[in-house]
């Protein structure tokens, strides 16, 4: 299949590849290698550049170097953030592949590429490709597997081009809750208590889900799923819903959209009921928003993932919930992290959790509490913020309410 090019917009971002030499000279390794498609986000991060299949991007003391397909070249010349661009033919590659076969071909042209650049060994991320490695091995190419997300780290720190490009995401993922919300607000009830459209059909997740990702490509972002899960299916944080929506129940919307021109995500959970969910659903709704507050108001750099997720955890248990922390066999209450970071993925460094580490300005990351019990439905409320020294700014502009409006 044949892409056009230019389908992501690679940002003009001043890439601090320092981290990564360090590691490099620690490791004791001539440089660090990535085999992989644009679908990775340290590729695209740290070659500066997007194609729908394998090039590789090799990171030594004197630059950034790119091994590309001749259908690539051209655009990697123009858009790769790269000091030096090499097509495979200058390897012969067809003839390569000729004799040896795809696979091996690409591992003689590839072990060719590094030894033009002085490389005898290479660090490699988690994901790298077993046969590649095992083919460079043939070849006399030293592996050591960096395990720890070197370029991830680097990846978390955003610059302000990339702290614009998540806001242009989020804008868009609020015009989507907004479409969403009003819907709801807007149904009419059957006197069985099912949401209608104004043309009397049920109105479902799957229709509400249509709607957000129409108006998330209008405003040029797309998403691979959605949340929109009403009563028993809320109670479960990663079920997507489906069916009719009921009025009198809790209905948990979570949208996390890509940009289709930079890559960049965004992310933004809200919670709403038609009508009256009960007592013990609002009293839910209220210890979850203090939760919510409460780790909004622990944000800020040098405190960590954990102290974050504590705070948010110390109200939900003082309410009389269980948490992962008091019972880590919990089914119900809070039962997941507070957290995550986000950006070229959705979910990304660093964490908001138990285990998570110091935050430090600059930081992207989801304060997402919430409480689910099958017998109630689920709760959850989530901002995208942004972590500065003296606290954080909060990308998310978008109202905390239970009742839906128009």
């Amino acid at each position: 299949m044949f892409y056009p090019p230019g389908v992501i917009r690679m940002l003009d971002v001043d890439t601090d590849l320092a981290p990564l030499r360090c590691h490099l000279d620690a490791a004791g390794v001539d440089g660090y290698l990535i085999d992989d498609d644009a679908s990775d986000a340290d590729q695209r991060y740290v070659s500066g550049f997007t194609a729908p299949d394998p090039y590789q991007t090799l990171v030594t003391d004197d630059g950034v170097h790119l091994l590309v397909s001749g259908l690539e070249y051209g655009r990697a010349k123009s858009d790769a953030d790269a000091d030096t661009i090499t097509r495979l033919s200058a390897y012969d590659y067809r003839e390569l592949v000729a004799k040896y076969g795809a696979a091996e071909g690409k591992i003689h042209a590839l072990a060719a590429f590094l030894e033009d650049h002085g490389v005898d060994s290479v660090s490699v991320p988690r994901n790298f490709p077993t046969g590649t490695a095992d083919g460079l091995r043939d070849h006399g190419i030293e592996i050591d597997l960096e395990s720890e997300g070197v370029v991830e780290e680097i990846r978390a720190i955003k610059t302000e081009p990339e702290l614009e490009a998540i806001r242009e995401s989020q804008r868009a993922n609020e015009a989507a809750m907004a479409r969403a919300e009003a819907l709801i607000a807007s149904a009419d009830v059957a006197g069985d208590g099912t949401l209608l459209t104004t043309d009397g059909d049920p109105l479902t997740s799957e229709r509400v889900t249509e709607e957000i990702e129409v108006t998330l490509l209008r405003h040029g972002c797309g998403l691979d799923d959605t949340i929109v899960a009403c009563g028993v299916d809320g109670a479960d944080p990663h079920d997507r819903g489906s069916g009719p929506l009921e009025a009198d129940e809790l209905i948990v919307i979570d949208i996390f959209p890509r940009s289709k021109e930079t890559g960049y995500h965004a992310d933004m959970t809200r919670t709403f009921a038609r009508g009256d969910p009960g007592v013990e659903a609002r009293r839910r709704y209220e210890v979850t928003r203090d939760a919510y507050e409460t780790a909004l108001e622990a944000v800020e750099a040098g405190v960590t993932g954990a102290d974050v997720h504590d705070a948010a955890c110390d109200v939900i248990e003082a309410a009389g919930y269980d948490t992962l922390r008091s019972d880590p066999d919990t089914e119900t209450g809070f039962i997941h992290s507070t957290g995550h970071g986000v950006g070229l993925d959705v979910h990304e460094q660093p964490s908001v959790s138990p285990s998570g580490g110091e935050l430090e300005d600059g930081h992207v990351i989801s304060i997402e509490p919430g409480l689910y019990d099958p017998g109630v439905g689920g709760v959850r409320i989530e901002d995208l913020v942004v972590v500065t020294e003296d606290g954080y700014e909060n990308l998310t502009d978008y109202r905390v309410g239970l009742e839906p409006t128009s």
